[in-house]
């Protein structure tokens, strides 16, 4: 197990007339290898939430494992699970600060002790990890498009070698074109090294696209928790939340308010252009003929 939290309860300015509980009694496991989508409305918790992983904030009460051991038990190096679980913030672009990209991506494994062989190793492979091609390497990060940034900035956290990819809103202010992109190469990474993600983000379609389950977080508590398909299926408790599911399911409910029998699980765009086809050709064969 890779992730494990017990009763996860946070409070800022604990005793104070500002005093406000940003996580309570949040308890989940995420298995090794996942893709989890983390949502929720503004203030939910989810960022609260995500900075409690890798130890960026303690908890005030509860109890959070990796791999099945305490991260703020006595003797329990933080510095080395921030190697394992790595957390990309909002805009990382913005902690970009060396002279040229290469010597960026090699800030976070030279500070892990590694000889300079082991580092250009690891920030080469990560580059290449997100799509970034060698051309780019030696100009600053500041003259690269934002998209660019972005993934610069996912890959200094890669080149740490993480088993966690932890990812908030990384596609927040790019283009459609560039928001795939990115999460084209996290889906690649996580299929193909088994690297576990979670994945906060507004987007319902890219959750539905790429998530293997999603985590609903409401007023500091976990709301639903299951495959995407299941948990929109409440759509009607999300959009009370201030959430809502993909257009596309809400164009699949109206088609059967209409008596088109299109299926009720409908979450991708490409899974109503399946549906329809599969009528369409229903209603086209011999046998639907004969019945008309």
């Amino acid at each position: 197990m890779a992730i494990r939290a017990e009763h996860l309860t946070y409070i800022y300015n604990p005793g104070t007339a500002l005093e406000q509980k940003a996580l309570d009694a949040v308890s989940f496991e995420i298995p090794d290898g996942q893709f989890v989508g983390l949502i929720g409305h503004t203030g939910s918790g989810k960022s609260t939430l995500i900075q409690h992983l890798n130890g960026l904030v303690k908890p005030t009460s509860g109890v959070i494992y990796y791999n099945e051991e305490d991260i703020h038990g006595e003797g329990y190096s933080l510095r080395q699970l921030r190697g394992r679980v790595g957390l990309v913030f909002q805009y990382p672009e913005h902690q970009l600060f060396e002279v040229d990209v290469l010597s960026d991506v090699c800030y976070g494994p030279r500070n892990l002790g590694l000889s300079q062989e082991e580092v250009m190793e690891r920030a080469k492979e990560a580059l290449l990890a997100v799509g970034m091609k060698e051309k780019y390497w030696e100009q600053s990060p500041f003259e690269l498009s934002g998209g660019q940034k972005r993934r610069v900035a996912i890959a200094g956290v890669l080149a740490m070698k993480p088993e966690v990819l932890i990812l908030d809103e990384p596609t927040a202010g790019l283009d459609p074109r560039g928001r795939d992109e990115i999460l084209d190469e996290v889906w690649k990474l996580h299929r193909e090294k088994g690297l576990t993600v979670i994945l906060v983000s507004h987007s319902m379609e890219d959750m539905a696209r790429y998530a293997d389950r999603l985590i609903v977080m409401n007023h500091g508590r976990k709301a639903f928790d299951g495959p995407p398909k299941e948990v929109f299926e409440h759509y009607r408790e999300l959009e009370a939340m201030g959430l809502a599911a993909p257009q596309v399911t809400y164009i699949a409910n109206r088609l059967r308010e209409q008596g088109i029998e299109i299926g009720n699980d409908i979450t991708t765009v490409e899974e109503a252009r399946d549906a329809i086809l599969r009528l369409a050709g229903k209603q086209l064969s011999p046998e639907g003929a004969a019945d008309q």
